[in-house]
């Protein structure tokens, strides 16, 4: 473990933001890592707590606090984490690695958050894409730095088509449709209680509110069981943070378990308390190659649902362009 270091920032790394700067002269750290010191506090400058998008200029004094050696934290996945990605795998060439990630297990680490996805990965290979702890589902990894980048600009450009599955805790109204507007971040208040007060959720606001971005949703409820619940398909046109989960709360049916878009409506008896969210599909384009489609079967909390309700996954044929 280094001690703590001060190193200045020299004329010719002016304008470069801080965590990138950080990254070149320490690379054996995660990103996770440089996010938590950053967070913490430990990650300075000029004696002053930080953001990674800082642009640093010459002459500033960067703060480093104890690093461990690159030896001690050398990111080869141990036996069990490859054993783990070769269990969930779907897909697998020399540029792409397509895995069927469970619920419940995060993609990146976080300040209380040690076993993720990102950690478990061999050197080199790099997330593309992200999804929530609780949903399950089709999840893309890059072999290395140019698969990467060609497979990141798909999703940027919106060129990359997603579907997702999901079971609702009621029926949404009108039953298909496309939903749009602006989101931005906000407070979970406690209308429906045992729901923790100051959480950050997402939340529909008007155009012009600070951060909002604008968020857009073809969807259809497939099949309905009474007014109980739905087996609703949707497939995002942007790529905003819990937009398909605040969608469906603002049609008036979140989906089934999510605790955080809520309604005052009782669960449906029989199912399982987890978010009911479910990344089926995904199809990328590939430049000299045919389009990459991927699928992933549904998690066993969601196959329950189906039994109880009769859902039927062949009833998920949806005409997206006669809903734009």
């Amino acid at each position: 473990m280094s001690g703590v270091q001060q190193l200045d920032v020299p004329d010719h790394d002016a304008g470069q933001r801080l965590d990138r700067w950080f990254k070149r002269l320490f690379p054996h750290i995660a990103h996770g890592k440089v996010e938590k010191l950053l967070r913490t506090g430990q990650l300075r400058v000029d004696g002053k707590r930080a953001k990674g998008s800082l642009r640093l200029e010459a002459g500033q004094t960067v703060r480093i606090p104890p690093l461990p050696d690159p030896a001690e934290i050398k990111r080869t996945a141990s036996r069990r984490d490859r054993d783990k990605l070769g269990e969930i795998a779907l897909y697998e060439d020399d540029e792409l690695l397509a895995i069927n990630k469970p619920a419940g297990l995060a993609v990146q680490g976080g300040s209380k958050t040690t076993h993720h996805i990102d950690g478990m990965l061999p050197d080199g290979y790099r997330l593309v894409h992200r999804l929530d702890r609780d949903t399950s589902g089709v999840l893309l990894i890059a072999k290395s730095a140019a698969s990467a980048k060609w497979a990141g600009r798909a999703f940027q450009s919106r060129k990359a088509e997603k579907i997702y599955w999901g079971v609702t805790n009621g029926v949404p109204r009108p039953l298909s449709g496309e939903i749009a507007g602006y989101m931005a971040k906000g407070e979970l208040d406690n209308r429906f209680g045992n729901i923790h007060m100051g959480k950050e959720v997402m939340m529909a606001v008007r155009h012009g509110t600070p951060n909002a971005k604008h968020a857009r949703t073809l969807y259809e409820a497939v099949a309905t069981a009474g007014a109980k619940s739905a087996f609703v398909v949707m497939k995002p046109l942007t790529g905003r943070t819990h937009q398909l989960r605040l969608h469906m709360q603002i049609l008036g049916a979140p989906l089934a378990g999510d605790p955080k878009y809520m309604t005052d409506r009782p669960l449906p008896g029989g199912l399982n308390k987890q978010l009911h969210l479910h990344a089926r599909a995904l199809t990328i384009p590939r430049e000299g190659r045919p389009d990459l489609s991927l699928s992933a079967p549904l998690p066993d909390h969601m196959e329950r649902a189906f039994d109880l309700f009769g859902f039927d996954p062949a009833e998920a044929q949806v005409d997206w362009d006669a809903l734009m």
